[in-house]
């Protein structure tokens, strides 16, 4: 029996969780080095995994299969694509990150209500949700996965609901009170998506006989498993209801502003560059591979949802006054994009999309991140609290400029390149969705550059006159994540290596084919 690299990958940091919570209460500094290290080993098996995974074999590799609940045919499936494996790599390289930047985010400190936060519990629910997202990445089995895409739910409500923003307006009675209902509004939107994905769960099992997507996808093709159309659609709603809200796409995403805006920033970057991105990949999985009929069925609805998101939210983050939500209103836009490549149904559209969902991820968390050191360092979430940064700290303002400049997908940095394909991939079948998407890009210039100006141009506040820059832990945040954004957008080509195999399955499974660009003939 080979070595469960996978299981390994996964179970590190779930045990890394438990042990980092274990550790005496007056151990908090060792509590913070445990869950680096061990977030760092975890990245060093996800790198195994990475090296190990073959594009042009098997569509899952280093899979495992063990009964689970055999009396209900559940078993502990794992086995990654090109799709996923890139997914776990991104989740393994961020985590570091999350942690690194949020070395003093749950310090004692007494507030209003002379409560203390505690430190072991914060970074052992970072760890724990890391654990979560690559099994969810891994599994094969649909229940397995359910349980996984509603279980991560626990340890996020706690991280926006018990350790929220420091800078806050207001008495810590009201911070307070805004983190406990941004906490319960993201944990409700959830729960709900996840109930009526567990009756389309059961209604998969009643209808093929079984959870594992190969054995179902064998009785497809053997032609043993026959949906009836209005079944298969049903299912789809429900599997897609579920993805729509932790993506999350309009009109479903109500709940991220509020949970980005309330939540500490690494917390916000693990919420919309790490868990949210479960949803999107469980389209490409489950939606596209279980209900192929059903998915280019609910096509047109699904390309209008993800234009009026990426639209919307760039219109709402151009009128922001808090920073944090703005950064929120902007992923909103970007997922977008993500769903709309999905669902365009051309491998240009789909490959992008996944390359979106990695650089997406990396360049929300450097333009994130930044924000959060530049709000510790004010104590204010509000852009007109700001003004002439880049005097003071220029390092803060390049880096804050360069990750603004990704998230417009400036040509040369790694998210131009993934909404490029996007577009391209769009347009080459829905010519008219292509024209409304670019919009997009034209309002993120607005609300980044404004964004820029706003905070780090003009006159000096005196507010800001004596703020530090940069300091090495922060710096040791940033730079990497700055360098993978310039190396992946020159070169993508080892990321695209790995996701164009998967995309060709996953094109497949819907039995479409990239439309034929149409020359006109020479006279």
């Amino acid at each position: 029996m080979s070595f469960p690299i996978l299981t390994v990958t996964a179970a590190l940091p779930a045990v890394g969780a438990i042990v980092t919570a274990a550790v005496p209460a007056a151990r908090r500094t060792a509590a913070k080095w445990l869950a680096l290290l061990v977030s760092l080993a975890t990245l060093v098996l996800a790198a195994i995994v990475l090296v190990r995974f073959e594009p042009g074999g098997d569509r899952y590799q280093l899979t495992e299969s063990h009964s689970w609940i055999r009396d209900f045919g559940v078993r502990y499936e794992l086995g990654v694509d090109g799709i996923g494996v890139v997914l776990i790599a991104l989740t393994a390289l961020l985590i570091p990150f999350v942690i690194l930047a949020g070395w003093h985010d749950a310090d004692p400190q007494e507030t209003g209500s002379k409560r203390w936060r505690p430190t072991q519990g914060f970074f052992a629910m970072i760890l724990a949700v890391e654990a979560m997202v690559i099994l969810s990445f891994e599994a094969t089995d649909v229940f397995l996965f359910y349980i996984l895409f509603e279980a991560m739910l626990i340890p996020m409500y706690f991280l926006i609901g018990g350790f929220g923003d420091r800078a806050h307006a207001g008495s810590d009675e009201n911070a307070a009170t805004q983190r406990s209902y941004a906490a319960v509004k993201f944990l409700l939107y959830n729960l709900v998506g996840g109930l009526i994905m567990l009756a389309a769960v059961i209604g998969l099992y009643v209808v093929a006989g079984s959870f594992s997507l190969s054995e179902i996808a064998e009785a497809r093709a053997s032609g043993q498993l026959d949906m009836a159309t209005n079944t298969e659609r049903l299912l789809f709603l429900g599997f897609f209801f579920a993805f729509a809200i932790k993506a999350p796409l309009w009109p479903l995403h109500t709940w991220l502003p509020n949970a980005m805006g309330e939540a500490t920033a690494p917390v916000a970057v693990l919420i919309t560059a790490v868990v949210d991105k479960v949803g999107t990949f469980a389209m490409l999985r489950f939606c596209l591979q279980l209900f192929p009929e059903a998915s280019k069925w609910a096509t047109p609805v699904i390309v209008v949802l993800a234009l009026i998101s990426i639209v919307y939210g760039a219109l709402l983050a151009v009128g922001q006054r808090d920073i944090k939500r703005l950064v929120a209103y902007a992923s909103i836009s970007h997922f977008g994009f993500i769903i709309l490549g999905i669902f365009a149904m051309t491998s240009q559209g789909q490959s992008g999309a996944t390359l979106y969902m990695v650089n997406h991820g990396i360049s929300t968390a450097a333009l994130m991140l930044v924000a959060g050191f530049l709000i510790t360092r004010r104590g204010s979430r509000l852009i007109a609290d700001y003004g002439g940064v880049q005097k003071v700290a220029p390092v803060l303002a390049g880096t804050f400029l360069i990750g603004g400049l990704a998230t417009l997908s400036l040509p040369g940095l790694a998210p131009f390149v993934s909404e490029f394909l996007v577009l391209v991939g769009t347009y080459s079948r829905y010519p008219a969705a292509g024209i409304v998407a670019t919009f997009g890009i034209v309002l993120a210039a607005l609300y980044t550059l404004v964004l820029y100006q706003r905070t780090m141009t003009g006159p000096v506040k005196p507010e800001v006159s004596k703020m530090p820059d940069l300091k090495a832990r922060e710096l040791a945040v940033v730079a990497p994540l700055i360098a993978l954004l310039l190396f992946l957008g020159v070169f993508p080509k080892p990321v695209m290596d790995i996701i164009n195999p998967a995309v060709e399955h996953t094109m497949s499974d819907v039995q479409e084919k990239d439309p034929k660009p149409e020359v006109e003939a020479a006279k």
